[in-house]
C-alpha cells in the first residue's frame, strides 16, 4: 500500500531556494504606495482649495494648509512614481520607496492639526511599506 508521501508529485512553486520569498510583501508595499500616492494627490488638492474637510483654525508646525496642501500632492506624486519603479523591480526602487515613505511618515505627522484619524492612518500604511521593503525587498525580488 502507497501513502502519499510515496508520490512525487510535480511542484509549481518551488520556493525552496529562497529566492521568491517576500515577493507578496513587495507586492503588497507597491500596492499600497500607488494606494497611498493617489489618496495624498485627493487630500492635497482637497487642502490646495480649502475645502471644509479639513479642521479649522488648526495651527501648522510652519505655514498654513495651502502649503501643506502642495506639500502632501508634491509627496503623492514622488509615491505613485515609487510605486510604479517598484512594479518594474529595481534595487533602487526599495531605497527610493523605503526613502519616499519615511518622508510621506513624517509628513503626515506634521499634517495631523488638519486631519488627525487620517494622518495617522497613513502613517500606518507608511510603517507597513517600510517593513515590507526593509524586511523582505532586495535584488533577488522582481514583480511577476
Amino acid at each position: 500500500m502507497r501513502a502519499a508521501p510515496d508520490y512525487d508529485a510535480p511542484r509549481i512553486y518551488d520556493m525552496d531556494d529562497g529566492s521568491a520569498q517576500g515577493i507578496g510583501w513587495v507586492t503588497f508595499a507597491a500596492i499600497l504606495l500607488a494606494f497611498a500616492g493617489i489618496w495624498n494627490c485627493i487630500a492635497g488638492i482637497a487642502a490646495i482649495s480649502s475645502a471644509h474637510v479639513y479642521t479649522a483654525n488648526a495651527n501648522f508646525v510652519f505655514s498654513n494648509l495651502n502649503t501643506w496642501g502642495w506639500i502632501v500632492l508634491i509627496l503623492a506624486i514622488v509615491q505613485i512614481i515609487a510605486a510604479l519603479a517598484l512594479i518594474a523591480g529595481s534595487e533602487f526602487a526599495r531605497w527610493f520607496g523605503i526613502v519616499v515613505a519615511g518622508l510621506n511618515a513624517i509628513g503626515q505627522l506634521m499634517f495631523v492639526p488638519a486631519y488627525p484619524w487620517w494622518a495617522i492612518a497613513m502613517f500606518t500604511l507608511d510603517i507597513l511599506i517600510i517593513y515590507a521593503l526593509a524586511v523582505y525587498g532586495g535584488h533577488r525580488l522582481r514583480i511577476p
